[in-house]
């Protein structure tokens, strides 16, 4: 064989180990990309389900006339504001995830307030309808921390690959980028202080 052919082979048969090896990285890249867009719909779900409990749980305690106005009305905006923020799956970036977050963990904030506020209200306490929604809600609150685990480790898994030598340099030029991750409350860390004055 002449000199040129076997080069001609070697340089063939290394394009198609090459072409083969991108392709691999491609499509399992793109295969946990869709993974961590699907998780990420999950946690919307329950987001979702959350929102949509807090009208007629707010309808119930407007039953009672002397509830804090304040305190429903904090509710109702912390709602308008967690809803209106849409994430674009593609775009997961830590900045959008933790923006997400903030407004979320706003609507938290303002629900815990109308939820110790209920403490004073005995007769709204024993309703039963509010009954049923603080569970419902309750039980929303722990499908939102399974899912958001949930889409974390989606999102460690993507990451490790798309951070991966020679992955990196692949999916650099194709635009994969590194995910954000839910995390910690600032202030969670700290046990709330408990005072029986």
């Amino acid at each position: 064989m002449k000199k040129g052919t076997v080069a001609l082979i070697v340089v063939a048969v290394v394009g198609v180990a090459l072409f083969f090896s991108f392709k691999g990285n491609y499509n399992e890249m793109v295969v946990l990309d869709e993974g961590v867009s699907s998780a990420w719909a999950q946690v919307e779900n329950q987001y979702q389900r959350r929102a949509d409990l807090i009208p007629n749980l707010v309808s119930t305690v407007k039953g009672y006339a002397d509830f804090e106005q304040k305190t429903l009305t904090a509710v109702v905006e912390a709602r308008s504001k967690a809803t209106s923020i849409t994430v674009d799956p593609s775009n997961l970036t830590p900045e959008t995830v933790a923006k997400f977050q903030k407004a979320q963990d706003g609507l938290s904030g303002a629900l815990s307030r109308l939820l110790v506020s209920v403490e004073r209200y005995p007769d709204l306490k024993a309703n039963t309808q509010f009954q049923q929604l603080q569970v419902q809600l309750e039980g929303t609150e722990n499908r939102i921390a399974v899912e958001r685990r949930n889409f974390n480790n989606t999102v460690q898994g993507y990451n490790a690959t798309v951070r991966q030598f020679p992955r990196n340099i692949i999916a650099g030029i194709l635009g994969f980028g590194k995910k954000g991750y839910f995390e910690s409350t600032v202030g969670s860390e700290n046990a709330p202080e408990v005072s029986f004055e």
